[in-house]
């Protein structure tokens, strides 16, 4: 026997037994003897200079049999692994079975493994249609919000504050009489209708003139970040200092020019609008049908259950991805937290949500990259190593070094399998309508 697998049935769970032969035996009994014969005191020796048949008189042979086993087994349960054909996801637990002088030494792995996954169609799949007609109605919007973006703040004289004007304030919260973290603010801009602050605040200025002060009451929402205010009643002094209004450019070829110097009249503009929106709802569609295709391919498989350690990597990923993220703006984990008033049990449960739709769906794209024996150039990694140094502006050396050809490889397999998966869906569903 070298590599037994041995998987209980109806779990993920099974016994991996293996051997490490008695030439790496010897090797990993000489790798232990080194390392400890540096700290042995013998009398007539030097230190570091007593001989192995010195040593084995007096200690025995044995005693550097855990130090030859920590030295081999890291090796020895990889080469198991890869011949036994298993994709462990979790630590596995190691048992010695043996170590009798001059044999084999057998060892034992209580090992989680991947679910087995039985693919169904995952080709030609049906996905709903994806409109990317563009209607006039849509080129308005868009229109309009740009419009919108270049509208000037003009003060209103001694004029009551209407919903989309811009008021400046002087504001200080209370709650049960005592001032609050974050409740107080001078010459703070707010536009009202915006939604910005607690609901019902902004409501109460709207009516209300220059060098008025107002006292505004509002509930804290029973979700609201600071869980110390959350629910409570505030009241807050108001004192508006200024009240101004949208002053809007008129739709003309002048403000066409204005916003876009590619274009000379505003019928120009309107068609450049209209491309841009088809772009982006071709764009959307292709990622509406890849999102569906991929579900639908994941329906249609067969998966056994999924494991508790693989959930707990995706999660740990996630989180992983997330504060990295959050690092790019200066925020490390504890400042999110301070500034949300979340934990990280909150975070955990939050990505937790969806984690078994992503393994599920980890473990089919890989299935299909398996099934279709996806192979990967050399050429392909190198075109992968440019992508990435140009994508985040690193050194070439530097993303090899960082990540293997194994990564590398199984990210262009997934890409590649999702890309022939959504070619070849059928968009033949009809398009579902928006509720009105």
């Amino acid at each position: 026997m070298s590599v037994k697998w041995e998987k209980k049935e109806g779990t993920n769970d099974g016994k991996l037994t293996f051997e490490i032969q008695p030439d790496k035996i010897k090797e990993g009994l000489d790798i232990a003897f080194n390392k400890v014969k540096k700290s042995l005191n013998v009398p007539g020796f030097r230190k570091g200079r007593v001989p192995r048949q010195i040593f084995n008189k007096m200690y025995g042979e044995e005693a550097l049999y855990q130090d030859a086993l920590n030295a081999l087994l890291p090796e020895a349960y990889a080469n198991a692994v890869s011949e036994s054909k298993i994709k462990p996801v979790s630590q596995p637990e190691i048992n010695v079975e043996s170590m009798e002088k001059d044999s084999a030494w057998v060892l034992s792995a209580k090992v989680t493994v991947e679910p087995e996954v039985e693919l169904g169609e995952y080709k030609g799949l049906e996905v709903m249609k994806h409109s990317t007609d563009v209607s006039d109605k849509e080129v308005a919007d868009e229109l309009e919000r740009r419009r919108q973006q270049q509208a000037e703040l003009v003060l209103k004289e001694d004029e009551p504050a209407a919903e989309g004007d811009t008021v400046v304030i002087d504001f200080e919260g209370k709650v049960d009489g005592k001032p609050f973290d974050g409740g107080k603010a001078e010459n703070y801009s707010l536009e009202l209708g915006s939604k910005t602050f607690i609901p019902g605040f902004e409501d109460q200025l709207v009516g209300h003139k220059a060098g008025d002060e107002v006292e505004v009451k509002v509930t804290f929402p029973d979700d609201y970040q600071a869980k110390d205010l959350q629910g409570k009643d505030a009241v807050f002094e108001v004192k508006i200092h200024e009240v101004k209004q949208k002053e809007l450019p008129e739709l003309d070829d002048d403000f066409a020019k204005d916003i876009d110097d590619d274009v000379d009249t505003l019928e120009e503009l309107k068609a450049k609008v209209k491309d841009e929106i088809k772009e982006q709802k071709e764009a959307a569609a292709k990622n509406a049908v890849q999102e569906e295709a991929i579900s639908k391919a994941v329906e249609n498989a067969k998966i056994g259950d999924i494991p508790e350690a693989m959930i707990e990597d995706d999660v740990q990923r996630q989180m992983d991805q997330y504060f990295s993220g959050m690092q790019q703006q200066g925020i490390n984990p504890d400042m999110y937290f301070k500034l949300t008033g979340t934990s990280e049990e909150d975070l955990r449960k939050q990505f937790r949500e969806g984690s078994e739709e992503r393994v599920k769906t980890n473990l089919v794209l890989e299935a299909i990259v398996e099934k279709e024996n996806i192979e990967i150039s050399e050429d392909e990694i190198n075109d992968e190593i440019k992508d990435l140094a140009t994508q985040y502006g690193m050194d070439e050396k530097a993303v090899r070094s960082a990540l293997s050809d194994d990564m590398l490889k199984h990210d262009i397999s997934i890409r590649k399998v999702v890309q022939e998966m959504t070619d070849s869906a059928k968009q033949d569903l009809p398009e579902k309508k928006e509720e009105k």
